[in-house]
C-alpha cells in the first residue's frame, strides 16, 4: 500500500509541474514558447488554458490525496 501511494505521489507531482509550466501566465509560459507564430496567426486558444487549469486542479487533489495517505500509512 505505502508503495503504491508513494508511486502515485510521484507520478502526480511530476503531472503537476508539468502542468502548471504548460499553463499561460503573465510572460504567456512555457505554452507560448511551444504555439510561438501559431497564436499570431490563428489567435490564442482559450481551450486550452481551460484544460490545464482543470488538470492542475485534478492533479493537485490527487497529490493532497495521496500526501495524506501516506502520512497516515507511515
Amino acid at each position: 500500500m505505502q508503495i503504491a501511494l508513494i508511486i502515485l505521489l510521484i507520478l502526480s507531482s511530476i503531472g503537476l509541474i508539468a502542468a502548471v509550466l504548460l499553463q499561460s501566465g503573465r510572460s504567456a509560459g512555457l505554452s507560448g514558447a511551444i504555439t510561438g507564430a501559431g497564436e499570431a496567426i490563428f489567435g490564442k486558444k482559450k481551450g486550452m488554458d481551460e484544460l490545464f487549469a482543470k488538470v492542475t486542479g485534478v492533479l493537485a487533489a490527487v497529490f493532497l490525496l495521496s500526501s495524506l495517505g501516506l502520512a497516515m500509512v507511515s
